[in-house]
């Protein structure tokens, strides 16, 4: 048996091709989902790149549970689910660890669904690295991605005055919708001072983001969208004494964190209307390239979510 599947391709643009794939075959401690919608990180267009061509791709996944796990853990068969797949999540077919996903609550349907592993647990673990947030300030640059507007939602909730850092006022409506403050445009928010910030966008970005923390204050990074080389300011510890700059990188911190859980804690506060998850393009996944295209060229604010 065969199952289609978006792999890795170095003859068509954005590199990616839909081709035939033999039936996954789930190890114990997996299930076997029918992929519903699965969502298209930055992540995975990065590793797109560097696999060589054929290599399956995809992290963020929704469907339904077709075949439980062998060792008895896991939801049982026609459970739907949404999870965090180990770069093969873009095919009909998936095989899923069972302690990297979570139920779906009744009401949240696949393709919103699709949009939350990567993007609300990286948003989850920045903010726990961060610490105490109520009644802090919280200053997130590239807030009009999918991880700064999980941040800005999740901060808010926890107490924390949010400011959301986007370059135009097209690409934050949807957070000034929900009540966030937000900059537009470049250099540091005037007159601001800060207790945390957390980056994605790196280079000047960050360092201007930095100069604006208080004493204590930290700095979470999870991202570098404009790859350029990490610079901060001649006294960016001394005259912030006690400041922390910290790197997330979610594949390495679910290691230590309950995957699952966490998930169904994100999915609960989508189920709830307490986060809202910003799709800002959906397609069929026969226009998965158009739609990467569009992502890579930011004419999309929020996720990008394929649905099968």
């Amino acid at each position: 048996m065969t199952v289609k599947a978006l792999v890795t391709s170095a003859g068509v643009s954005p590199g990616i091709r839909l081709e035939s794939l033999p039936d996954p075959d789930p190890a114990p401690g997996e299930v076997l989902i029918e992929v519903k919608a699965v969502a298209v990180n930055r992540a995975d267009l990065l590793l797109a790149a560097r696999r060589p061509p054929g290599s399956q791709l995809g992290l963020d996944v929704a469907g339904v549970v077709v075949r439980a796990a062998s060792d008895g853990t896991g939801p049982p068969a026609g459970t739907p689910v949404a999870a965090l797949a180990a770069s093969t999540g873009w095919a009909q077919l998936a095989a899923v660890r069972t302690d990297r996903l979570a139920i779906l609550p009744d009401g949240v349907e696949p393709a919103v669904a699709a949009a939350v592993p990567v993007a609300g647990l990286t948003a989850l673990y920045a903010l726990r690295r961060a610490g105490w947030l109520l009644a802090r300030t919280v200053l997130v640059t590239g807030a009009s991605g999918g991880v700064g507007g999980f941040v800005a939602d999740l901060a808010a909730a926890a107490g924390a005055s949010v400011l959301g850092w986007v370059g135009s006022p097209e690409r934050g409506a949807h957070l000034a919708e929900r009540g966030h403050r937000l900059h537009i445009g470049d250099g540091p928010p005037p007159g601001e001072t800060t207790d945390v910030v957390v980056d994605s966008v790196g280079g000047t970005v960050l360092r201007d983001a930095f100069v604006t923390l208080r004493a204590g204050g930290v700095a979470v990074v999870f991202g570098n969208t404009v790859r350029a080389d990490l610079v901060l300011p001649p006294d960016w510890g001394h005259g912030r004494p006690g400041v922390r700059l910290e790197h997330l990188f979610l594949l390495d911190e679910i290691e230590r964190r309950d995957a699952a859980g966490d998930l169904g804690t994100l999915l609960g506060l989508v189920a709830d209307g307490r986060l809202r998850p910003h799709v800002g393009l959906r397609a069929d996944w026969a226009d998965a390239g158009s739609a990467i295209e569009a992502l890579l060229e930011r004419r999309v604010t929020g996720r990008v979510v394929l649905s099968l």
